[in-house]
């Protein structure tokens, strides 16, 4: 399974504003359930320009573009990736 970088960014600066609470070994939690981790390219960078503006979150934006460029699915409570045509698992 993978783990984008957006996600564990988007933690990040959450968790630094005090909005949530996650470990603060989550890089290593993520190695421990082997989670196979997914950098942020150019590719997926340039492919943000592709997607229609049906969000405006740059983050989920993001992570619609790496779904879509890798023909992966996401894991998300958010109803907009399905208007992506990203499969959504939850």
């Amino acid at each position: 399974m993978l783990v984008s970088a957006v996600c564990v960014w988007e933690a990040a600066i959450k968790s630094a504003l005090g909005k949530l609470q996650v470990p603060a070994d989550l890089p290593e939690r993520l190695d421990e359930f082997a989670f196979e981790r997914l950098a942020v390219t150019d590719v997926h960078a340039w492919a943000v320009r592709a997607l229609p503006p049906l969000h405006a979150d740059p983050f989920d934006r993001l992570l619609a573009a790496q779904a879509l460029t890798e023909g992966a699915s996401i894991v998300s409570a958010d109803a907009v990736f399905d208007r992506y045509g990203i499969t959504r698992i939850w």
